[in-house]
């Protein structure tokens, strides 16, 4: 534990600076005080319904800001209504509103409330962006961050801070994404997971706020609890060119502190690289691949959202025309960006050389439009290339930077842009960019938001009541799954299911349909018989924080997961909705189980109170042991059947003893 007298990393002064309970040592629980929340909405409609379920009256996090982002393919009515309910939502409880076509919530929130220095809890795992202006940015799943909101700290496992000095300056032709790139290359997709990783080093002086931003925004695809840069002048100028400089403050990791993990990247020695279908640690030099047949190039997210990365492309394609038969898709990523390559001429480049524009969102990098033909390599510069998260099922996606996609999208094959025939376009942010605060909506007084309804429809429905585990757990074990199993593939993204997700009952014929397509038929019938439980592999649950990758088969009957490992957010939200996460004491006991095996668990809560192992029974096939590793607090929650009725009844006992 640092003393009082130890020098700290950024990192930990903004622990400190938010530390309500525990203490800093790796491997502790400890409580966080959160300053802001961010919502998306197609996980922001179940922390609407969570906060009316707790009967909260006004949030407590400010600002709180509540983004259309995702759900913006109108096929039918039921992305409308859902604005609708949301804005009722935000007016209700004290929430800004950022309607559609705003733009992406990490960016957008830099550019109107990112604050150096403060907290923000996310339910969107890619809330780690803020990082990148110094903030404490973390992303957990909608329930944890209903708990911030309604004025509850957030809890997480202390994590080791992971120092990364940066050194040297890139190249032509290689950018921020090349840099996470590579560190996805070395670490792997859980290579970070239970860490904090800080920037800091000489390097910083040539990475742009919005280039932090991309290796912020991508530490989450290492499992990085979050990533912390520091507040210097790069970030005085992001504020600045936004109309923000008077809230700049320096933040930086004092003199002579030291890291649990120490590592060094010389960006001077990167070159162009690219992660191979379907996963983003899947990393090569894009000279390997070099010559391989072209679909798609796609830039633009939250995983490329600055404005020189739409600039750097309008720079390669002037006066040349994308090659035939693909297709060029330009997705901006704020409105900010997009006025100002209106603005410098910009979008005329991109548009005059043949490329698709389309609105400001997440879009294509959630499945939602621009889908790839199947089979077919599409290169994109989004955060993640799970199968199916494009859309298509049968996808081949690439992860790249804006200079690899746009190179490729001219030439017609893959293309390591430094064979062009070209001087490689440097580009720096413009002193000014195109501000227009009005088109958020602000909270409304408390006296006058008490008296607004939620707006809801059929497809908002109230949360399920789910209840406590009982205290002998006898279920079979109804699904069998291999490593890495994404929340994308235990609850899909995409145009045809997304609409769906604010409403349980309706999403849950969806749950696992990649994997097991009967899944969620056998388990609405264990429901009805007392549930089941799921072996998965190593890193169960990682990517997206999205809970009703937890909710919806906690709703179908699941008691309880058995995996090797499980990624940080998924695990969480596990508990927070009542269901046992466990792993396996002898990783070999995970070889024993098969889909159908008894699993037994006798005197369960007493196991669970008496230490971090319990052992349990699978019939026929004899005893073993599984670790919980769950504080006296989650127990808690596992006691009463999750987050929602725990402070159901605190509300409750509180209002009685007024």
């Amino acid at each position: 534990m640092k003393t009082s007298s130890t020098p700290l990393n950024l990192a930990q002064q903004l622990i400190r600076d938010h530390l309500v309970a525990g203490e800093m040592t790796p491997g502790s629980e400890i409580a966080l005080r959160m300053d802001q929340a961010l919502l998306q909405d197609v996980l922001g409609t179940l922390v609407m319904l969570e906060l009316e379920a707790m009967g909260l009256d006004r949030v407590h996090t400010e600002p709180s800001v509540q983004y259309i982002d995702h759900g913006l393919v109108q096929a039918d009515h039921l992305n409308a209504e859902t604005y609708l309910f949301l804005k009722s939502a935000c007016e209700r409880f004290g929430i800004w509103y950022s309607g559609p076509g705003n733009g992406i919530s990490h960016p957008v929130h830099m550019e109107h409330f990112g604050l150096p220095g403060q907290s923000i809890v996310g339910c969107d795992s890619h809330t780690t962006s803020a990082g990148s202006l110094g903030m404490l940015a973390i992303g957990a799943g909608g329930i944890e961050v209903a708990m911030a909101m309604a004025g509850e700290p957030l809890y997480l496992t202390m994590p080791d801070i992971w120092g990364i000095r940066l050194e040297g300056r890139l190249p032509d032709w290689v950018s921020a994404k090349d840099a996470v790139l590579e560190l996805l290359r070395r670490h792997g997709v859980a290579g970070g997971k239970d860490t904090i990783i800080e920037y800091h080093g000489p390097g910083l002086a040539h990475l742009s706020a919005m280039d932090r931003h991309v290796l912020a925004n991508m530490g989450t695809e290492m499992g990085a609890t979050a990533t912390v840069f520091p507040s210097d002048d790069e970030t005085r100028r992001f504020l600045a060119a936004r109309g923000r400089e008077a809230d700049w403050k320096p933040l930086s990791a004092e003199p002579g502190c030291t890291y649990d993990r120490e590592e060094t990247l010389d960006l001077s020695n990167l070159e162009p690289l690219i992660a191979l279908p379907s996963s983003p640690d899947r990393v090569v030099p894009v000279r390997e691949v070099a010559g391989e047949p072209l679909h798609q190039a796609y830039v633009g997210s939250s995983g490329n959202p600055g404005y020189r990365d739409f600039a750097v492309v309008a720079e390669m394609v002037r006066g040349r025309s994308v090659a035939e038969g693909v297709s060029l898709d330009i997705n901006p990523s704020s409105r900010q960006v997009l006025a100002t390559l209106i603005r410098d001429g910009y979008l005329a480049d991109l548009v005059g050389s043949g490329a698709r524009l389309h609105q400001t969102g997440c879009n294509g990098c959630i499945g939602m439009g621009q889908a790839p033909a199947a089979g077919l390599n599409s290169l994109r510069t989004v955060p993640r290339n799970f199968p199916g998260r494009s859309g298509t099922r049968e996808d081949s996606v690439f992860l790249c930077s804006p200079e690899t996609a746009a190179a490729s999208a001219l030439m017609g094959v893959i293309t390591d842009p430094r064979t062009l025939d070209m001087v490689c376009p440097r580009i720096t942010e413009p002193e000014r960019m195109v501000v227009n605060r009005d088109l958020f909506t602000a909270p409304l007084p408390p006296a006058e938001a008490r008296l607004k309804p939620l707006q809801k429809t059929d497809n908002t429905p109230a949360l399920p009541e789910l209840f406590a585990l009982p205290d002998t757990l006898e279920v079979p074990v109804l699904l069998v799954t291999g490593d890495n199993v994404s929340t994308d593939d235990i609850m899909p993204a995409g145009q045809r299911v997304m609409p769906f997700w604010s409403s349980v009952y309706a999403s849950a014929p969806f749950t696992f349909e990649s994997i097991d397509p009967d899944y969620a038929r056998r388990a609405e019938a264990s429901r009805k018989l007392g549930g089941h439980a799921i072996v998965g592999g190593h890193n169960y649950g990682q990517g997206s924080s999205r809970e009703n990758a937890a909710l919806v088969p906690r709703y179908l009957g699941l008691q309880a997961v058995l995996a090797r490992s499980f990624a940080r957010i998924h695990w969480q939200n596990l508990v927070c909705f009542g269901a046992l996460p466990l792993t396996f004491v002898n990783p070999v006991d995970a070889d024993r189980l098969e889909q159908g095996d008894s699993l037994v668990i006798r005197d369960l809560h007493a196991q669970l109170a008496a230490g971090p192992d319990l052992s349990a029974e699978v019939v026929g096939k004899g005893h073993f042991h599984l670790h919980h590793g769950m504080s006296h607090r989650q127990r808690e929650l596992l006691a009463v059947g999750g987050v929602i009725n725990l402070l159901r009844a605190r509300r409750a006992e509180a209002t009685a003893a007024r």
